[in-house]
């Protein structure tokens, strides 16, 4: 009777255990360097179906990475759900133009820091603190750093579900495509070493797979 009664007690302490955040946060990167500033509009594509599954607090950003990727100013576009519908529906209206704008002014940067971006992206989603973290990368994942940048930084990515979306071939994967191959190895082990999960989901048509 005693060991039944321990039992009991052991179960509701678990049930009155801290509660689990439900909410998700996604944070998503946009390469606008050189020519995949053309894939904009795809990346608007993946903007709009992401907004559509977002729910009342669910966190969602969208940000550059261009030159310089380690830094508040990338961010285009954020914002925390409301519980109230109306004001979610008018949140999501106000993202979607922040949106449009940084679709329209956008210039091609001139490097790609993919780890910057990633760095700023990890802090963002840690101080949020969603039950649930997503890290979309919109990129064709070839990384160049400017002279002077220190980005040998090791990420803390345990938690973090890393998307690589519409990874495109360059002119050189063409000619070699173990290059191609070679990048999506590289980030994958980065991602995996540093504790966090990792998928690649090129078929912008199955939008669901990427997230849960």
């Amino acid at each position: 009777m005693k060991r039944l009664t321990g039992i009991l007690c052991c179960l509701l302490l678990a049930a009155c255990g801290e509660p689990v955040a439900r909410n998700q946060g996604v944070y998503m990167l946009i390469d606008t360097s050189g020519t995949y500033t053309r894939e904009l509009d795809k990346a608007r594509q993946v903007i709009n179906f992401t907004l559509a599954r977002m729910n009342p607090g669910d966190t969602f950003a969208v940000a550059s990475i261009n030159t310089g990727s380690f830094s508040e100013k990338n961010i285009k576009a954020k914002v925390t759900f409301d519980d109230r519908p109306s004001v979610t529906n008018k949140q999501k209206r106000a993202f979607q133009q922040a949106v449009d704008r940084f679709v329209a002014e956008t210039e091609p940067a001139a490097y790609t820091d993919i780890t910057g971006g990633l760095l700023q992206a990890v802090e963002y989603l840690n101080e949020k603190e969603p039950g649930r973290k997503t890290i979309l990368i919109f990129s064709d994942l070839k990384e160049e750093i400017k002279e002077g940048y220190n980005r040998d930084i090791p990420l803390q990515l345990n938690g973090f579900d890393l998307v690589a979306l519409n990874v495109t071939k360059l002119s050189s994967d063409n000619v070699d495509p173990t290059e191609y191959l070679g990048r999506l190895e590289q980030w994958q082990s980065k991602v995996e070493q540093s504790g966090g999960s990792w998928r690649v989901v090129n078929d912008l048509e199955r939008l669901e797979k990427i997230l849960p």
